[in-house]
């Protein structure tokens, strides 16, 4: 059902894409510059960076901005000194949710989770609370079009290393050990095909449905996450209704 979820995700963000775009680059642009601060500049060196370009990629982010990036990571552009944090709770409905932050004020954010979570019926857990819940693993989510013939595309996925390939009615969800996710999506890539999303990402092992009231409060919450320059991502296990 991962996928089920990640289609919801894509296509609410594509309803507001012009408004959230200058964001989603800040956070690309954050998690890049960390990325080359803790591993150098070289992508074909440091594997987290690798990781951070294919998102900015899949995001269509201009080269511009993700060599500016990489620059201001390297201290060529001056630098900002960001503390990764992870936050793990519960959202309305006791669905479990991992929050993954670069901040260079940790009061501050820790103060605004908080907020989110309480304010739409969750509450901020403690380190470790949720994330046996979710496995972390590679995923490409490739959207359906005349182009993309199933056979060829999972035939590709598998031989370049891919776990498994979920078809779904928006498109296809193909899924790695984070360790094999560059190379599949290199293959996937220089075979010309486009990402509606390509990332290493925590997956949900089970999850959760809510009544019509908790998934309002539920999509607020997230919406707050997204709002917010210092939250990196968010991973739930809500099971979204189409």
């Amino acid at each position: 059902m991962s996928g089920h979820s990640k289609w919801s995700t894509i296509k609410h963000k594509k309803g507001k894409a012009d408004a959230i775009k200058g964001k989603v680059y800040t956070k690309l642009s954050k998690a890049i510059a960390v990325a080359v601060r803790e591993g150098g500049s070289d992508p074909e060196m440091n594997s987290r960076l690798r990781d951070a370009v294919a998102k900015a990629k899949a995001n269509n982010m201009p080269n511009d901005n993700i060599d500016r990036a990489i620059k201001k990571g390297s201290g060529e552009l001056g630098s900002t000194n960001y503390e990764e944090i992870i936050y793990e709770g519960y959202g309305p409905g006791g669905v479990a949710v991992i929050v993954e932050a670069l901040t260079e004020n940790k009061n501050r954010t820790a103060g605004d989770v908080r907020h989110a979570f309480d304010k739409n019926g969750g509450n901020l857990g403690t380190s470790g609370c949720v994330s046996f819940l979710f496995e972390k693993k590679g995923q490409i989510m490739i959207e359906k079009d005349d182009k993309v013939d199933e056979e060829e595309l999972m035939l590709l996925a598998i031989d370049s290393g891919a776990e498994d390939m979920i078809a779904e009615e928006e498109g296809f969800e193909i899924i790695t050990d984070p360790d094999a996710f560059d190379g599949v999506y290199k293959a996937l890539e220089q075979a010309g095909y486009s990402f509606a999303s390509a990332e290493v990402a925590m997956i949900p092992t089970t999850w959760t449905k809510l009544p019509e009231e908790d998934e309002k409060k539920m999509q607020k919450m997230l919406d707050m996450f997204d709002d917010n320059d210092d939250i990196q991502e968010v991973y739930h296990n809500w099971e979204e209704e189409d």
